[in-house]
């Protein structure tokens, strides 16, 4: 929970809490959505109490955005007010079947067939799979349905719900960047889409209102379990899926501008202005941001990546390598070079451009002179090759190649993953000094809904940001040969994983 002055876009103050991730078998992620509604407002109260502290006084907070990981399920029983089941986390793999059951049924296999309807290709990623295996698997959920009593969101429909009264009365809805990752959801009539729920056979009632992404949605209330009511009556008016949010964060207001956000994954975004541009590379077609009720739709090519930080969790918590992130940047800077090791983190199969579900990670490239330390770099380097595939595709589909990229993130602050990103792109690489965008850009759009107007976005009103700039340091030619290398590593971790092995259980 961050706190920002709507005047200098400053962070005032903030708390967060670790979520932990639950693996309950190989390929599933799930997450807690009780645990997440209760770190909300541990946050909201733990920051209030600092703001106190600081002699802010916490009656000046005059809206609340939420920004969320956009395709993360959620089903939860609307007369209890209770969870039906954890909820399914982006980079879960148990759809894998739920997918190949559903092409099944669509002529040639084609798994971009809603394409121009959703700007998505159909992937173990979206929602709708995820709710499929749901309303497959869990009985409870099943029966739920039945007795119309169950509602789906994304974590965004979720809070928004619980925050504004829960059961009694709570506001079901979610915002245009969150519906437009459903691949249930017509992102150019606006609509959630009769045919697609048909063809995912979902009951349309258990869905959300879409609304844009800067208006009231309703207002903070009291939370009967903890008696925390410090933000009462406080207007909840934005809402944006976390990589649209950062997309706002990092101004990013005209037709050609990106950034490129690292956290668990990567995301790359490129703001396509007032028209939906359909990628020929891999890319996937995604609203950007819709600032209100009546304002214009903007679009977005969007590049995903799975894994990128959480290859460095997983160097430190399960090959034990290093005991912080900040070490594994440690190992990878004493020797500045993966040695001929190339690591294709590949754990949830490959997203963007290649769609491959079936890859899985692979180390290749070893000799007996290979240590963790070779290890380390080559993690570093796959974040930023993997950005490079992206940003290709990107120049290939928008026709103007990006000539530096903005980027935030956690990730960010690692100084040898920056300067080996401008290396490997060719182009330099600019950090805003504030790596927060994500919960920048949620609160510029609350700040700016109707009704709340403290926030202008206009382009003459935005305060300027300090940056740090990493230029490209090595030749083009190493680059090319070690961006060449990459690839063919990237060949060798496809297809490893077929749905009938016994693996798959």
């Amino acid at each position: 929970f961050q706190v920002f002055n709507a005047e200098t876009a400053e962070l005032l103050s903030h708390h967060q809490v670790e979520i932990k991730q639950e693996f309950p078998r190989e390929g599933w992620v799930e997450q807690d959505p009780k645990e997440i509604l209760n770190s909300v407002y541990e946050c909201v109260e733990k920051t209030c109490e600092k703001m106190k502290q600081l002699n802010i006084n916490i009656a000046n907070i005059r809206a609340i955005g939420v920004t969320n990981q956009r395709e993360t399920t959620v089903v939860w029983d609307k007369t209890t007010g209770e969870p039906l089941y954890n909820a399914i986390v982006w980079l879960d793999l148990r759809t894998q079947s739920t997918v190949e059951r559903l092409l099944k049924k669509v002529p040639g296999r084609n798994k971009t067939f809603s394409k121009f309807k959703t700007g998505l290709p159909l992937s173990t990623y979206f929602s709708a799979v995820k709710l499929r295996w749901l309303l497959d698997n869990v009985e409870e959920i099943r029966k739920a349905v039945e007795d119309q009593r169950a509602m789906f969101g994304t974590i965004d429909s979720w809070l928004i719900w619980s925050l504004t009264g829960g059961k009694n009365g709570g506001v079901h809805c979610t915002d245009v960047t969150n519906a437009s990752r459903t691949m249930l959801f017509n992102i150019h009539s606006l609509e959630w889409d009769p045919e697609l729920c048909k063809f995912f056979d979902i009951p349309m009632e258990i869905l959300p209102t879409v609304r844009s992404s800067s208006e009231i949605y309703g207002v903070m209330k009291i939370c009967p379990s903890r008696e925390s009511g410090a933000l009462t009556g406080v207007p909840i008016s934005g809402c944006l899926g976390d990589q649209h949010a950062a997309l706002v964060g990092q101004m990013c207001f005209q037709d050609g501008q990106a950034k490129n956000t690292y956290g668990t994954g990567c995301f790359l975004l490129c703001n396509t202005g007032q028209k939906s541009v359909f990628s020929e590379h891999g890319l996937i077609t995604t609203i950007a941001y819709k600032m209100g009720r009546d304002k214009p739709t903007f679009y977005a090519l969007e590049g995903s990546v799975a894994i990128a930080g959480a290859v460095v969790r997983w160097l430190r918590d399960n090959l034990g390598i290093a005991k912080t992130s900040q070490e594994v940047e440690k190992l990878a800077a004493d020797v500045g070079t993966s040695y001929g090791c190339y690591f294709v983190p590949a754990f949830s199969g490959l997203y963007a451009p290649y769609w491959e579900p079936s890859a899985r990670g692979i180390i290749c490239g070893l000799t007996q002179f290979t240590n963790k330390n070779h290890i380390a770099f080559a993690a570093l380097e796959a974040v930023c090759f993997q950005t490079r595939e992206i940003l290709d595709a990107m120049n290939k589909d928008c026709g103007i190649p990006l000539s530096h990229l903005q980027v935030d993130g956690g990730m960010t602050n690692n100084k040898i993953l920056m300067q080996l990103q401008s290396d490997i792109l060719c182009i330099p690489v600019v950090k805003p000094s504030m790596p927060e965008t994500t919960a920048l850009g949620a609160a510029m759009a609350a700040g700016a809904a109707e009704g709340v107007e403290v926030w202008s976005l206009n382009p003459g009103d935005l305060t300027a940001v300090t940056c740090e700039r990493f230029e490209p340091q090595i030749n083009p030619e190493e680059s090319e040969y070690r961006y060449a290398r990459w690839k063919k590593a990237v060949m060798k971790s496809m297809g490893w994983e077929t749905s009938e092995g016994p693996s798959n259980g």
